[in-house]
């Protein structure tokens, strides 16, 4: 008999906007503890995810554990990962350079074939990086395809890129956004309905069936480039949202592993003895404001929220107490580490801006737009209690859908919108978040000294002279309040014993081909 993988896939609240890089990156802690022995061939695995993708096209996938991340590593593969925060190369065999980021040399590895067998060579890259790029392209990481300035194929195996700025840490832009997923030009030609119907990557599994809200099921890629691997024979991927059933699946041998966002279910695994594996990172999760209209255009607004909110008491309401609250941007083991706190709770100094904004015949009322998860319809909910203790202000709070959060990203019709930055190398996250000619900064906040931080950071050669960036930057946050962090980020996987290969990268991005399972 076939052994069967069942695995789930789940998302934070925040996070189906990191595909839009909004999410800073984060690391691989490597294979978690659980089967031992040698990986184990064959078998059928079943994945939970939040959501449908809404399309199969890398352009719309989003590279986090969040998001469609093991959707696009399993249909695409990638060009290069990060365990422990150090580079490592897949499709590619290095990507360098020899100017402090101002080009770049991308080397793919020969002999790379699409699961059509056409090659998957320099000039496939040119065409996914500049499609990307394209404002015809309803592509996610634009931002991050954006910063290359130009690209020339130089032979089969290599393509040379001139960035925009220098941006020596360029790599990890790549490697935590769909840049790292390439697929087949002539494929995505045939347009998006085709493409949906027959995507075609490179990566350990191809396409057998797809049908929307129902189930998406891959079978084994024979051409895949790192054999043996996958050493699953087949996946099968379905959506599931509530949290408590995603743990009790895996606890009750419903399923077999999941990636996690929930600190509570973390926190479950670890005491009933799972194997468990959590990404570190700074920054978090965070309310986004918008600063491009009312009520938040106005300072008052956004420093009155921020001073209403008891993240302890958030954190007990929506994570039972197990979740870590952001105080500051980096954590004390960082280099960048300044104390500077990006808010504090004070009732008082709340109550009094709050009563200048209605003297001013301006009232804070806003709409708080959630996803309806577990933890995203508890945030909201505590949002608005918390609130309702005090006097002139309102919350409304919409229910959206996850796919309904990169539109938002576009028309920026929201008040309120929850996401996050979180990351172990704060480039280039923190300039996508927050720069004020970022296409991924959804609070729309343009600040002089918010982007000459940035941009000083970004291209700093000493490591004295980029902390004091970050921390101009941490007290401009503060002052200026686009966002209120409420959490860190729990970008983390779980599963039973008998499973190995449990393997994230970046932004928790779970690697299918690695997973197997002891018979």
């Amino acid at each position: 008999m076939i052994p069967k993988v069942r695995l789930l896939v789940t998302a934070a609240v925040c996070c189906a906007t990191l595909a839009l890089g909004a999410c800073g990156g984060g690391g691989d802690t490597g294979p978690s503890s659980g089967a031992s022995g040698e990986p184990v061939a064959g078998g059928e695995g079943r994945i939970l995810t939040l959501s449908d993708p809404r399309s199969l096209d890398p352009a719309a996938l989003g590279n986090a554990y969040a998001t469609t991340g093991v959707v696009g590593n399993a249909l695409y593969g990638t060009l290069m990962t990060d365990p422990g925060g150090k580079i490592r190369y897949s499709m590619a065999e290095s990507f360098q350079t020899t100017d402090a980021g101002a080009t770049f040399e991308l080397k793919l590895r020969s002999g790379l074939v699409f699961s059509d067998g056409t090659p998957l060579d320099a000039e496939a890259v040119k065409f996914n990086w500049d499609r990307l790029k394209n404002p015809a392209t309803a592509a996610i990481s634009r931002s991050e395809a954006s910063m290359i300035a130009s690209s020339d194929v130089v032979d089969d195996t290599t393509l040379k890129i001139t960035m925009a700025t220098p941006v020596p840490k360029y790599a990890q832009a790549v490697l935590t956004s769909s840049m790292n997923w390439i697929a087949s030009p002539t494929a995505l030609e045939k347009g998006p309905q085709a493409f949906d119907a027959n995507p075609i990557g490179a990566g350990p599994f191809t396409l057998r069936s797809w049908t929307r809200q129902a189930a998406m099921e891959l079978v084994k890629n024979p051409r895949y480039w790192d054999a043996p691997k996958p050493y699953l024979d087949r996946l099968t991927l379905r959506a599931a949202l509530d949290s408590s059933q995603r743990y009790n699946t895996v606890l009750t041998g419903g399923a077999d592993a999941a990636v996690e966002s929930s600190w509570v279910n973390l926190d479950k695994a670890e005491q009933a003895g799972l194997p468990t594996n959590l990404v570190p990172t700074g920054g978090g999760i965070f309310m986004g404001l918008n600063t491009r209209r009312a009520p938040f255009d106005d300072v008052r607004a956004r420093q009155a929220l921020a001073a209403a909110i008891d993240r302890d008491a958030l954190n007990q309401a929506v994570y039972s107490g197990t979740g870590e609250p952001v105080d500051t941007l980096f954590s004390k083991d960082s280099p960048y580490y300044s104390d500077t706190p990006l808010a504090t709770t004070d009732r008082a100094r709340a109550q009094r801006l709050l009563d200048e904004l209605a003297a001013d015949g301006k009232p804070l009322s806003f709409v708080f737009s959630s996803v309806p998860t577990t933890d995203g319809k508890a945030i909201a909910e505590n949002i608005q209690a918390q609130l309702s203790s005090f006097k002139n202000v309102t919350v409304k709070i919409r229910t959206i859908e996850v796919t309904e959060l990169a539109a938002l990203r576009t028309t920026h019709d929201f008040d309120v919108l929850v996401s996050s930055a979180f990351f172990q190398d704060p480039e280039p996250r923190l300039w996508t978040t927050f720069h004020g000619s970022s296409a991924a900064n959804l609070p729309g906040i343009d600040d002089p000294t918010l982007n000459e931080s940035l941009a000083t950071a970004r291209t700093a050669t000493s490591e004295a002279e980029r902390k004091s960036a970050y921390a101009t930057l941490q007290e401009r946050l503060a002052e200026l309040t686009p966002v209120v962090f409420l959490s860190q980020a729990a970008p983390s996987a779980f599963s039973s014993k008998n499973v190995g290969g449990l393997v994230q990268y970046g932004l928790g991005s779970l690697q299918p081909e690695e997973l197997w399972i002891q018979h």
